[in-house]
């Protein structure tokens, strides 16, 4: 037992700084793509949970979004774990099919890519998108700006929901500071009122809550702002499902909830001709994939053969 408070109080503080330290976000992971045909990148991770551990820390911890770890375990309680059980990390995924290229956002998915222009090497992040009714707009555009300490000025719409919902205005400006919305660097997209930028909230990343711009943890972000230029390619996409044959003979598909207000289907996942091809006329196939079409779960699964 520590019985003075000066022992107490260093005890107290190195006990914090270490909690801050094993719990900082990790970098983006960089994935190698090897070949051209290939899709399949990354691998399964577990986490074996320790007490302190819950979902947002987890995500944090292994840069990862909210609501895929969400999906990828569905039977635990993000915020009771019980000590020893295993955690799913989705770290292995598919590439969407779009040319490799700068940077690619696949909504449902909540992910974004970024493809090295000098190795062939893939970042992947986790980002928060616009929340239902305020979707972040499917678009194939370029980095127009890049800004450091941006400043933020909510625009007329931002004001007016504010307004409906509090009965009061916002500021007309927040200057850079811990109450920015946007954290500490912002990267426009075009000359649209859109941004890729940090938060100056740790909750909602991985998740659809903003007003349509794209968030990421504030490692993330900074990492993007030193290594990506400006006039990069940058395309909005919206694939929930992604299939690949790997190595001529895995058949693996990943299927993520899609966007109810990008979708016909209200949030149900849509079976394409595509995807019936790809899937085949086996029953088994069909067996194995339905429990996941009714609740996606994100991760990559091989067809049995």
């Amino acid at each position: 037992m520590i019985k003075n408070k000066k022992s107490r109080a260093i005890f107290i503080h190195i006990s914090m700084s270490l909690l801050l330290l094993f719990t900082q976000p990790l970098l983006a992971t960089v994935y190698d793509m090897g070949e051209v045909n290939k899709r399949l990148i990354g691998q399964p991770k577990v986490h074996i949970v320790v007490k302190g551990d819950y979902f947002q820390q987890l995500a944090e911890q292994y840069d990862v979004g909210f609501l895929a770890l969400l999906a990828a375990n569905p039977q635990h309680d993000p915020f009771l774990l019980q000590i020893g059980t295993e955690v799913v990390i989705p770290n292995e995924m598919l590439l969407p099919f779009i040319t490799r290229q700068g940077i690619v956002i696949n909504l449902p998915e909540l992910r974004l890519y970024y493809f090295s222009p000098d190795a062939n090497k893939v970042h992947v992040f986790p980002v928060g998108i616009g929340r239902q009714g305020l979707s972040t707009p499917l678009t194939s555009t370029v980095i127009g700006e890049k800004r450091k300490d941006p400043t933020w000025r909510p625009t007329k719409e931002m004001q007016e929901r504010y307004f409906a919902e509090h009965g009061k205005y916002l500021a007309k400006e927040i200057a850079a500071g811990p109450n920015n919305p946007f954290g500490k660097y912002a990267l426009r997209l075009g000359t649209s009122e859109y941004l890729i930028h940090g938060s100056n909230k740790r909750f909602g990343i991985g998740m659809r809550a903003s007003s349509g711009c794209i968030r990421l943890y504030d490692n993330d972000i900074k990492w993007l702002f030193d290594h990506v230029p400006v006039n990069t390619k940058v395309r909005v996409i919206n694939q929930p499902v992604k299939m690949s044959y790997e190595n001529g003979e895995k058949q693996l598909i990943e299927i993520h909830q899609p966007l109810t207000d990008l979708e016909s289907s209200k949030g149900n996942v849509i079976v394409t001709k595509a995807m019936q091809l790809f899937v085949g006329s086996k029953r088994e196939h069909w067996q194995q994939l339905l429990p996941i079409i009714e609740k996606p779960h994100g991760l990559v699964v091989e067809l049995s053969k």
